[in-house]
C-alpha cells in the first residue's frame, strides 16, 4: 500500500523576479511524496496563476487523487485521472522517483536513456529599467546565454544595453505574451541585429494566429500557447520551436511524449521551468537532453536551494544524485 502526502513550501528569491505580468519575491511550490515504506518518491510543482492555479487548489487536486494513487494507479493511469498542470506534475514526478528507487536504477534509464549528460542553462534577467538590466547582465557576462524579460517596444533599449554589457553571451528574449503582432514585426529586425537567437511567446496565446505565414528574422518559440501534444499541430504552423515545461505538460510522462512528437514534426525544443528548486529541475533534465535551448535556472534565482540540490558549476547543471530525485 502506498502513502501519499503533499505540502506547500515557500522559497525566498535572491531578487525580485519581474515579467510582463507582474513580479514575485518567493517561489511558492507544492511537493508531493509517495512512499511504499522505506522508499519515497518526490515531485515538485509550481501552481501558476496564468492558468488559474493556486497553491490551495493544487493541494486539493492532489488530495482528490489520494485514493487512486494509494491504490496503485500508475503513471499511465494518471494521465486520464487528472488534467495537465501542476498537480499532475507533482504526482507524476513522484511516481517516476519512486519507480526508480524500487527498480534500483536511475529514472533516465527507465525513460530509455543510457546516461544523463550535464546541461547548460541560460540565466534570466528580470524586466526592469535598461540600466538595471545591463548591470545584471554585466554581473553574469561570463554565462553563455542570457534570457531577457521584455514587455514592449520600449524595451529595445534594454536589449541593446544587455548586448553591450555582455557581448559574448547569446541572448533569448521572452515577452510573456506582452507584444502585439504589429510591435513584433517592427522590432524583430532590431532584435536580430542585436544578436537575439530566440523570441519566446511574443503575442498573447489567443492572438498568435497572426503568426501563421509570418517569416520572422528571429526564430519564435511557443510557451504559453503550448502545454501538451493537444496544441502541437496548431503551434507547428506558427512557431519553429516549443518550450516544454513539466508544470504545463502535467509531468515528465507527457513531456517526454511531447518532445518525441515535436521532434518528429521538425520543431526545435526549448526546455524551461517555473521558478522552483532543484527538485523541480531534476526530472526536466531528462527532457532537456539534446534540446536546442535549456532554461532550468530556477535554483540560480533562489536565495538558497534545497539540500541536497543539483550541483551547478556556473551555468552547467550536473545530473541529480539519487538522494535528490530519480
Amino acid at each position: 500500500m502506498l502513502a501519499l502526502t503533499a505540502r506547500a513550501e515557500s522559497w525566498p528569491l535572491a531578487a525580485a523576479f519581474v515579467i510582463s505580468r507582474g513580479s514575485k519575491t518567493e517561489a511558492e511550490v507544492v511537493v508531493c511524496e509517495i512512499a511504499d515504506g522505506a522508499r519515497r518518491g518526490r515531485g515538485e510543482a509550481v501552481p501558476y496563476g496564468r492558468y488559474g492555479e493556486t497553491v490551495s487548489g493544487v493541494l486539493e487536486q492532489i488530495e482528490g487523487l489520494r485514493g487512486q494513487i494509494e491504490a496503485g494507479a500508475d503513471r499511465a493511469a494518471l494521465q486520464s485521472l487528472a488534467p495537465a498542470g501542476a498537480a499532475r506534475n507533482a504526482i507524476d514526478c513522484a511516481l517516476w522517483d519512486l519507480a526508480a528507487k524500487r527498480a534500483g536504477m536511475r529514472a533516465w534509464t527507465l525513460a530509455g536513456r543510457a546516461r544523463l549528460d550535464p546541461v547548460k542553462t541560460c540565466f534570466t534577467i528580470s524586466l526592469g529599467p535598461a540600466r538595471a538590466m545591463a548591470e545584471a547582465a554585466r554581473a553574469n557576462a561570463r554565462r553563455p546565454m542570457l534570457k531577457l524579460k521584455i514587455a514592449g517596444a520600449d524595451d529595445l533599449d534594454a536589449v541593446a544595453a544587455v548586448h553591450a554589457a555582455a557581448p559574448r553571451a547569446r541572448l533569448i528574449v521572452d515577452a510573456n505574451e506582452g507584444l502585439s503582432f504589429e510591435t513584433l514585426r517592427r522590432i524583430a529586425p532590431d532584435l536580430a541585429r542585436l544578436g537575439v537567437k530566440l523570441v519566446e511567446q511574443p503575442l498573447p496565446a489567443a492572438d498568435d494566429g497572426a503568426l501563421e505565414g509570418y517569416v520572422s528574422p528571429v526564430p519564435l518559440c511557443a510557451d504559453e500557447s503550448l502545454h501538451t501534444r493537444a496544441e502541437l499541430a496548431v503551434c507547428a504552423r506558427r512557431y519553429g520551436l516549443i518550450n516544454i515545461k513539466l508544470d504545463k505538460a502535467g509531468g515528465l510522462t507527457e513531456a517526454l511524449a511531447l518532445a518525441q512528437e515535436a521532434r518528429a514534426r521538425g520543431l526545435g525544443l526549448m526546455v524551461g521551468c517555473m521558478v522552483a528548486t532543484s527538485l523541480a529541475m531534476a526530472p526536466a533534465m531528462i527532457v532537456a537532453q539534446g534540446a536546442a535551448f535549456v532554461d532550468l535556472d530556477g535554483p540560480l534565482l533562489l536565495r538558497r536551494d534545497r539540500e541536497p540540490g543539483l550541483v551547478i558549476a556556473g551555468s552547467v547543471l550536473a545530473p541529480p544524485s539519487p538522494e535528490l530525485w530519480g
